[in-house]
């Protein structure tokens, strides 16, 4: 797979983003650092069922910025601008960062979303694990371009030469440096909704995670995933944070059939 730069359109809101497909209305959402593109396999093979709308995140790709972002919700009330031009309801995946905010709009705006995918979300990050991310948001630069090595090789290993790599290590060094760190420390300081808002949820959730993820557990895939009312878990084996793209047969077998059932 080649992940390539897709033509943008433009959203409400300053919101940029990817449009392919006819079908029901699915929204994606990326992480921290990267853009829609990332979404590239998804792309390709849901537009096949779906009218897909993969935007960048504020900061990100053709975005534009949010002024000085503190919480999750921050990024779910920008994005929610752009869904004037999204049919609704919609379903709705998010990564990494994008699954928090994802869950945050599925709890908060609950008359735009039919079903929600969280792939690689975190839940009540350990102590150590907490400290590590936020170490890791206060190291980083806000006026240079960020070494990406050190995240390559969490995502992807000693198999930094790989196209998956290679893909995200361009997004990660061309992302603008302060809304890259300003996204991050968001993320560091993020967890899942509430317990209460998890508990309450009126749409099925799927929560999605590599066997080999370090950071967003299989086991905290699961805990979500019991706590939803119409709740499940899907772990991929073999996949780390990256499954969409390293894996991406099986997470669009698992999306397609998850938001197939939802419908």
């Amino acid at each position: 797979m080649t992940w390539t730069t897709r033509q943008r359109s433009d959203y409400p809101g300053g919101i940029a983003g990817v449009r392919a497909g006819d079908g029901k209305p699915l929204v994606l959402i990326h992480g921290v650092g990267l853009n829609a593109d990332s979404w590239g396999t998804q792309i390709d093979v849901l537009s096949g069922e779906f009218s897909v709308h993969a935007l960048d995140l504020p900061g990100h790709g053709n975005s534009a910025p949010v002024a000085d972002p503190a919480i999750v919700s921050d990024f779910s009330d920008a994005l929610a601008a752009a869904f004037g031009a999204v049919e609704k309801p919609f379903f709705l995946a998010g990564h990494s960062l994008g699954a928090l905010i994802a869950l945050d709009i599925a709890v908060r705006y609950p008359e735009t979303c039919r079903a929600v995918a969280a792939l690689n979300a975190v839940h009540r990050r350990g102590p150590e694990a907490l400290a590590a991310v936020r170490a890791r948001a206060n190291a980083m630069s806000a006026t240079e371009v960020n070494d990406p090595v050190p995240t390559l090789s969490r995502w992807y290993g000693d198999d930094l030469d790989g196209a998956a790599a290679q893909a995200c290590r361009r997004w990660l060094t061309s992302v603008d440096p302060a809304a890259y760190k300003a996204a991050y420390t968001v993320f560091a300081d993020a967890d899942s909704p509430a317990d209460e808002a998890m508990t309450s949820l009126g749409c099925p959730a799927l929560f999605l995670t590599g066997g080999l993820e370090p950071n967003s557990t299989p086991a905290m895939s699961e805990a979500m995933a019991a706590m939803v009312p119409d709740g499940r878990s899907v772990i991929v084996p073999g996949a780390a944070h990256m499954a969409m793209m390293t894996h991406a047969t099986a997470v669009n077998r698992a999306l397609s059939d998850f938001f197939g059932g939802a419908s």
